[in-house]
């Protein structure tokens, strides 16, 4: 047997479809898709389209909220941390930020809106730690370790006007309520 001769056994290959070449092949004119119309054209999607039925898609309740505001954290635990100091791939002397655990290797490039740290795991080493958030716990078995941790200052929310009416008119309401009381405690005075 030679190269020029090898071929796919009978039957293996099909040649395609030649659509829209003559109504003499069968597929000519419509090319297999029918009648005319908007169908028959490319570039149509009417996918979930149900000729005026309420589509299944409109018909299944809805659930739940995706918040657009929420913080999206790179997350390092104790135990990873620990095992990295102990590796030699942290300085445990120096303060230890995001550009130290993406050189460990801890996190990855993209951290989102930063590090936080969880408390899964034991930590042993005097640690200062600067991050985006941290739990609770993992601040604790920071500090009980020697260390700290170093978060962000949070700003205060500017008050909208809603609640400076509020604060307002309570205020009034505590002026009127004192200035009462005083009145009805001079007379007392006076007797």
């Amino acid at each position: 047997m030679k190269l020029n001769e090898l071929s796919d056994n009978p039957g293996a290959h099909k040649s395609r479809m030649r659509v829209g070449r003559g109504i003499g092949s069968g597929k000519g004119k419509t090319g297999g898709r029918g009648v005319k119309g908007q169908k028959s054209r490319s570039g149509v999607a009417i996918k979930g389209f149900e000729g005026g039925q309420m589509p299944l898609y409109r018909r299944m309740p809805k659930r739940g909220f995706k918040n657009p505001f929420r913080k999206e954290y790179a997350v390092v635990n104790l135990s990873r941390l620990q095992q990295a100091i102990d590796d030699k791939r942290i300085d445990a002397k120096k303060t230890i930020d995001t550009a130290a655990l993406q050189a460990a290797g801890l996190v990855g490039r993209r951290v989102g809106d930063g590090v936080r740290l969880l408390a899964n795991g034991e930590l042993k080493t005097k640690i200062t730690i600067d991050v985006a958030g941290a739990s609770k716990a993992a601040v604790e078995a920071v500090e009980k370790a020697g260390g700290m941790v170093v978060l962000p200052e949070v700003m205060e929310k500017p008050e909208g006007k809603k609640a400076v009416k509020i604060k307002a008119a309570k205020a009034a309401k505590a002026g009127k309520v004192a200035k009462s009381s005083k009145g009805e405690e001079a007379p007392a005075e006076d007797k």
